[in-house]
């Protein structure tokens, strides 16, 4: 009798080992296999030096290291380096599996229950890894935000720039991050995603690890975390209107309507927001501090891509209204399809005896002389 193993999408086939299939079916297997090397190796003195370089945070700056406690209580503080890298690349493997950990404990289970075409399926499978992923990012960066004070004095998002010291979550935060995107390339392949959905997946994901890779890279880490906290708002607004859109279908409900004017209303403000944060810190908070091209660069991608986001989601609101029209005034030409007039029954002249052969004439004279003698006798 075959065990189960824990993780992963299983079927009840065996393909053939390091195949496209086996790789696939038992990925988050592997991977986690993968991941316990590391954590046994930090255990190993001969071997702990380098597990440590993946699985730890470096570049600490406040003058203690992270195995001895820090003095009179104060925290450690990091700032980025070329070792983040390696830590990127081992918190990646551990979005490959808590991704497939996702999937097959929820996911999968939700799909089966409301049983979804193709396309929906994907869509549900893309939008329910990004709910969990932007609400995890919206409340451990918002705590990162209010833990350091920049909701309270914002001026600390461009004072003593370009030192910018970190905290252990934050940093850490930062990393998670960046391996969330950069796993996502993978998952493609692991989750047999079709390829004509490959090129846009590809690029939400290059955008997204693009910018995380620039604001950590320029030690615009602090404004950083405050615009990728208010995008990820945004975002699980969006997804949680279109996860409910993929399992209603074609109804339309209280809810539906209630989503639709909270992800609009949300989206216009995080837009708004962020506008207004990026002028206050590139134009006017590093004035004098940061150099000019870098402030420049910095404001033209952030409003480049503001203006972006706003123009899609103008463009998908004005598609969705012609379409509703056009299901609107389908509606009724369906029902008069449906709704054929009745066929009336014609009701037959009747025929003068006089017009009938004289046997028919004949025979009906008969007949009524035996229904009138039939009266008679009663």
């Amino acid at each position: 009798m075959g065990v189960k193993p824990a993780i992963g999408r299983k079927t009840n086939k065996n393909p053939p080992i390091f195949s496209h299939e086996f790789v696939i079916q038992n990925h988050a297997d592997i991977v986690s296999c993968v991941v316990m090397v590391f954590l046994v190796g930090l255990m190993v003195q001969s071997t702990s030096p380098i597990a440590s370089l993946f699985i730890s945070l470096h570049h600490n700056v406040s003058g203690v290291e992270p195995t001895r406690e820090a003095p009179k209580g104060e925290p450690f503080t990091y700032e980025s380096g070329w070792k983040d890298a390696c830590a990127v690349f081992f918190y990646s493997l551990v979005c490959i599996v808590m991704h497939a950990i996702l999937q097959e404990y929820f996911l999968d289970k939700i799909s089966k229950k409301f049983h979804l075409s193709k396309s929906r399926l994907s869509a549900l499978n893309e939008s329910g890894q990004l709910i969990v992923f932007h609400l995890v990012t919206l409340v451990w960066g918002g705590d990162a935000i209010l833990r350091e004070g920049f909701i309270f004095n914002i001026s600390q998002l461009w004072e003593g720039y370009p030192v910018h010291p970190m905290s252990f979550l934050l940093k850490l935060w930062w990393v998670v991050q960046a391996s969330y995107w950069l796993h996502t390339i993978p998952e493609l392949y692991f989750q047999r995603i079709k390829k004509d959905e490959w090129a846009g997946r590809i690029r939400n994901a290059a955008t997204a690890f693009g910018f995380v890779a620039l604001a950590y890279g320029f030690n615009f880490q602090r404004v950083g975390v405050c615009l990728v906290v208010l995008h990820a708002l945004a975002e699980f607004v969006a997804h949680c209107y279109r996860l409910n859109t993929i399992l209603r279908g074609e109804r339309e409900d209280f809810l539906d309507k209630f989503l639709s004017l909270v992800n609009g209303t949300v989206f216009v403000i995080v837009r708004l927001f962020s506008l207004v944060l990026g002028v206050l810190t590139f134009y006017f908070g590093l004035a004098g501090v940061a150099p000019l091209l870098v402030r420049v660069a910095a404001l033209s991608l952030l409003v480049s891509f503001q203006v972006y986001l706003m123009f899609n989601f103008i463009s998908e609101a004005i598609k969705q209204r012609q379409e509703a029209r056009q299901q609107a005034l389908a509606r009724p030409l369906k029902k008069e399809k449906k709704e054929k007039p009745k066929k009336e029954k014609v009701k037959k002249a009747p025929v003068d005896e006089s017009d009938l052969p004289e046997v028919d004439q004949n025979t009906n004279k008969t007949l009524r002389q035996r229904q009138n003698a039939t009266a008679k006798a009663k």
